[in-house]
């Protein structure tokens, strides 16, 4: 076996490894992804006016 085609299988087994993993992931990512809270909307807060002291003098 040549060098150039010992290299080219390296990175061959590396790619499939990496797709094999990249698969896996976004496989339980998908499975466990409806477990996440729903975002509702908040009820936006009234608007409160600063108190002002009487100017009693």
């Amino acid at each position: 076996m040549s060098l150039t085609m010992a290299i080219l299988m390296l990175v061959g087994m590396w790619l499939s490894v990496a797709a094999a993993m990249l698969w896996g992931v976004l496989r339980i990512v998908r499975r466990h992804s409806h477990h996440l809270p729903q975002q509702t909307t908040a009820k936006p807060q009234p608007v409160r006016r600063a108190r002002r002291h009487a100017g009693v003098h």
